[in-house]
């Protein structure tokens, strides 16, 4: 029997992919995929040394071809600083270094900062957590202050239970990054995680999670996530208005991703090569 094709739904919410779909820096990334997507994701994981980062004068060009592009951006802060560092010395280092990537691309006026709250995949007793939770809150603490808007910073949701984020996010006034990948990966409800945080959600991490060898692999095409995860993640996003980043790194899995999306969704673009 023939599989029942179902109507295309309206694409409620904004599309976007990373700036390294081609193994080049942001900017040439930006120009060639640019004209496809409501947004960039712009991954800027190193701090250090400082040449890893765009120059001034290249942010510029981002912010002239998001005007020419009608292209918005969210940042993806770096992950080699950790606010949640046992020492406070690097907690403080970690705040500086954000503040100043933020201050960098703060002229492209970002619809969110994605940071990561790393946690020891050691931690296992209520006493690590709280400690954990501790440093954590130190950090924001240090870092917060520093901002104009809060909310402009969506904490991902990585292995550890995305409950662990909720106090955070509530007591700092913060928002959410969901890693649609991440929950499934690591065993997570990724409906529960929408229906906790609401309205704080302004971008949503997706790619697929292959399960076929011993241990899954994510950030891989979607076409690898299984039937029942995939139309899981469609009905929730049947309804949500932010920003859908297919977190991928390569042509082939950005392409096999979007025609997967073209399955559910009207208006899918598809690259050239």
């Amino acid at each position: 029997m023939k599989e029942k094709k179902l109507p295309l739904l309206d694409r409620p919410f904004r599309l976007a992919t990373t700036s390294f779909i081609y193994p080049d820096h942001i900017l040439p990334n930006v120009r060639k995929i640019g004209a496809w997507f409501d947004e960039i994701e712009l991954l800027v994981f190193e701090s250090q040394p400082k040449e890893v980062l765009p120059s001034r004068t290249e942010v510029r060009e981002l912010g002239q071809l998001a005007q020419d592009l009608d292209l918005s951006y969210n940042i993806h802060l770096p992950t080699d600083i950790s606010l949640t560092d046992p020492s406070g010395t690097q907690r403080a280092k970690a705040v500086d270094t954000l503040t100043g990537v933020m201050e960098l691309f703060a002229s492209l006026t970002p619809t969110t900062f994605t940071l990561h709250l790393p946690m020891d995949r050691g931690v296992a007793t209520r006493e690590d957590l709280a400690a954990w939770e501790n440093r954590a809150k130190k950090g924001l603490e240090l870092l917060v202050p520093r901002l104009a808007d809060p909310g402009l910073i969506s904490l991902e949701t990585l292995w550890y239970a995305p409950a662990c984020l909720q106090p955070l996010v509530e007591e700092f006034d913060l928002s959410l990054c969901i890693d649609a990948g991440h929950h499934f990966k690591y065993g997570h409800d990724l409906k529960t995680t929408f229906g906790a945080y609401a309205d704080r959600i302004p971008v949503v991490h997706l790619h697929g999670v292959d399960f076929s060898g011993p241990t899954p692999k994510d950030h891989t095409r979607l076409d690898r996530l299984p039937d029942e995860l995939f139309h899981l993640t469609t009905d929730l996003l049947s309804t949500y208005e932010g920003t859908v980043s297919l977190e991928v790194f390569n042509l082939e899995n950005l392409n096999r991703s979007l025609a997967k999306l073209s399955r559910v969704f009207c208006n899918i673009p598809t690259l050239d090569a």
